[in-house]
């Protein structure tokens, strides 16, 4: 399957290593994972504010479902979340640890394609993805 994994680039790094985490299991769980910090995804040259945003689009029609990184602000993991929801209609796991609070606009939400979890360590952040993936699977 195809992952979307959603995270900060530019904005807030202070929760990268679990972007990356989130990363390293999708694609330990079987699965493409979809993310400019993939390093099997990495541009060979910079790419421009279009290009990203064209790229990040096309990897995200092309996905089955999104997991964000959310626990720090971010106007691109917000719109990425939006345009899953609410143009691809495809399933969201917004992670938000346990350190931080989330957005109104995505604790408000919703919508039965997302799903919002709570995680404290890698561990934590390991299971909730593999039991949303399981449950993807299984439907």
């Amino acid at each position: 399957m195809i992952v979307y994994c959603a995270g900060p680039v530019k904005g807030d790094q202070t929760y990268h290593k679990f972007h990356l985490e989130i990363i390293e299991q999708v694609s330990a769980l079987g699965h493409t994972a979809l993310s400019e910090l993939n390093s099997e995804f990495k541009s060979a040259f910079p790419l421009n504010d279009h290009e990203v945003f064209n790229r990040d689009i096309k990897w995200m029609d092309r996905s089955k479902i999104v997991i964000a990184e959310a626990s720090g602000p971010s106007l691109g993991v917000g719109f990425e979340i939006a345009y899953a929801l609410y143009k691809k209609q495809i399933p969201v796991l917004v992670l938000v640890n346990s350190a931080a609070s989330l957005s109104s606009m995505i604790m408000g939400c919703n919508s039965e394609l997302l799903t919002i979890k709570q995680y404290t360590d890698n561990e934590d952040l390991k299971k909730i993805i593999s039991t949303f993936i399981k449950k993807i699977n299984d439907n």
